[in-house]
């Protein structure tokens, strides 16, 4: 009776709302024929929307790991490096930083590999790049996986930290180095412990990629931005702009909330 009781209080009656707007503002955009039209034409910026979320947050991922393995490194140069590049790039707003690098940092990255690579561009092994050839989805996602490195690397560095030292010690007490300590003992449990905040941040990757509209790049803002000037149907378009992301947004985050229940589920029957 009282679990009867306690599941009635802890449904998600907000979840229900929100999956009943979402099945009646489908039906909505099949039914009506200007909300159908902006679907078409904005649902083409879908794909170039998680391609870039997807390939940042990949790319984050690998740069945010070697910072916190920097972060936690007993060396204090490497901390000290790791410790500045995380602050500033915390400290720096994702959309200064996407026109930082859009048209600043792209055309030295340019001028940079034509100078190193000067001796094969002459002798014809490989082509001369010119900035136009650096696209502007490339631009995007360089800057969003610098961005999110650094909130990564913290994320990574706490999972490694909560492992007990004692761990540590009794693994090279064993015999295992460093790197066979760190692969078989810390890692396995430091990734359970940041799979779920490392869910959250892809959540806000898609909504931050939206930012990349800015540069032109032809996601679904970008695409409703074109589509609302040209029709003046701001309305109608901007509900469905907020509709798909809505749509990706919670989704992912049910994943996450299911993958968290799991992981918790897990510790409590290895625990017993």
């Amino acid at each position: 009776m009282r679990q009867a009781q306690k599941a009635r209080r802890e449904f998600p009656y907000w979840l229900l709302a929100a999956g009943v707007i979402a099945v009646l503002f489908a039906w909505f955009i099949a039914v009506d024929g200007d909300y159908h039209q902006i679907f078409l034409n904005l649902s083409r910026g879908i794909w170039t929307t998680l391609i870039v979320a997807f390939v940042s947050f990949f790319c984050a991922c690998a740069l945010g790991l070697g910072i916190a393995l920097a972060r936690t490194s007993e060396r204090r140069l490497f901390r000290e490096f790791a410790s500045f590049y995380t602050e500033v790039m915390r400290g720096l707003p994702i959309l200064v930083v996407l026109f930082y690098i859009a048209f600043v940092g792209a055309p030295q990255l340019v001028a940079l590999y034509n100078l190193v690579f000067s001796w094969a561009i002459e002798l014809g092994w490989l082509d001369k790049i010119r900035v136009r050839d650096f696209s502007m989805s490339a631009r995007a996602i360089l800057a969003l996986t610098l961005c999110y490195s650094a909130f990564i690397a913290e994320i990574f560095r706490a999972g490694i930290e909560s492992i007990p030292r004692g761990q540590v010690e009794g693994a090279m007490a064993l015999g295992l180095s460093k790197w066979q300590t760190f692969r078989l003992v810390v890692w396995p449990q430091a990734l359970k412990n940041v799979l779920p905040p490392l869910g959250n941040d892809f959540i806000a990757m898609i909504k931050d990629s939206a930012l990349v509209s800015v540069l032109g790049v032809q996601d679904i803002t970008q695409l409703g931005k074109i589509y609302s000037a040209s029709t003046f149907l701001f309305f109608e378009t901007y509900n469905v702009v907020a509709y798909l992301y809505l749509t990706m947004t919670m989704s992912l985050s049910l994943c996450v909330r299911g993958l968290e229940r799991h992981l918790k589920r897990n510790s409590h029957d290895t625990a017993a």
